[in-house]
């Protein structure tokens, strides 16, 4: 048994867990939750995250009944693993920044520095809503939507830069903060959908959810905004069933809590576009939004572990 603090740093909120477990299974004993510092500067911004992680780790520290063995750290955006590397993020603008490096001589404790979608995939994969499959696509959406990719019953990263179904081009010509235009995420990330309902409606709301009960009662500028993100997902999850046939599609993040209201148009829209390609069944995500901390926790047991 192992006793690890896990810190999942998301686009707007920073989860972080002081976790027990083994790489077959862990839990969490506290949970803290603090949003995400984004200041002007990608460099700053990386800085401020750094010291947010040292504050929680200090605090859920004192909480552990053992000794903190070791440290799980997950970010957004290209991730290189490898070298603890956070290569690049849309969301909160840092270019190479050395997180594995800097939050070791931070923390003085051995430190797991991985990407937070993979993580999360990877626990839905060992103990989650994936578990028992060869090939599986877990798809968290929230402030932006990157993928999981499960192949021949291994993780991919492919050097951190794999997965980033977020960023596929589905036609719609809007332009994304990557410097791209026409990506799944500006129509059906959480973020995404909250901002166009405002723009559409000229009525503010607290995010996603909130549009979520909009189109429930049947308000027409919540429908039209659901339906293009719907439209939008669909497209990213056939280009992922055309190039790698997976068994399920897993879906994740905030969004994924509407259930039925979202995979119900998904999986009719799915039906309208899937001609030849292997038709993935559409799940759930079974760990919610502690996806993310749960991974983070078992990459720094698998660290502690060794091969």
């Amino acid at each position: 048994m192992r006793h690890v603090v896990a810190v999942d740093v998301g686009g707007t909120e920073t989860k972080a867990a002081l976790v027990a477990g083994t790489r077959d299974g862990v839990s969490a004993v506290r949970q803290l939750r603090r949003g995400t510092p984004r200041l002007p500067d990608g460099t700053a911004t990386a800085e401020a995250v750094v010291d947010l992680v040292v504050e929680l780790v200090g605090l859920l520290g004192e909480d552990s009944p053992l000794p903190v063995d070791g440290i799980g750290v997950v970010v957004p955006g290209v991730v290189d693993e490898a070298v603890g590397v956070g290569v690049f993020s849309a969301n909160l603008g840092w270019r190479d920044y050395p997180f594995g490096e800097v939050l070791t001589r931070r923390l003085g404790l051995p430190v797991a520095f991985g990407h937070d979608v993979r993580a999360g995939g990877l626990a839905e994969h060992r103990i989650g809503a994936a578990r028992g499959l060869t090939d599986a696509v877990i798809m968290p959406i929230g402030t932006g939507i990157a993928a999981a990719l499960v192949l021949g019953g291994q993780l991919q990263s492919g050097g951190g830069y794999s997965g980033e179904i977020g960023h596929v081009d589905v036609g719609h010509g809007d332009p994304c903060g990557c410097g791209q235009h026409g990506c799944v995420e500006v129509r059906a990330s959480s973020a995404a959908i909250a901002r166009r309902y405002t723009a559409r409606s000229g009525r503010a709301v607290r995010g996603a959810v909130e549009v979520a009960e909009r189109v429930r009662a049947g308000e027409a500028d919540a429908v039209a905004v659901w339906q293009e993100a719907v439209e939008a997902l669909a497209k990213g999850i056939l280009l992922v069933a055309t190039l790698l046939g997976p068994e399920a599609v897993v879906l994740g993040g905030g969004l994924a809590m509407a259930g039925s209201l979202l995979t119900d148009p998904l999986r009719d829209r799915l039906d309208g576009l899937i001609i030849f390609q292997r038709r993935p069944e559409l799940r759930l995500a079974a760990l919610g939004d502690e996806a993310g901390c749960l991974g983070a926790a078992l990459l720094a047991i698998d660290t502690l572990e060794g091969p």
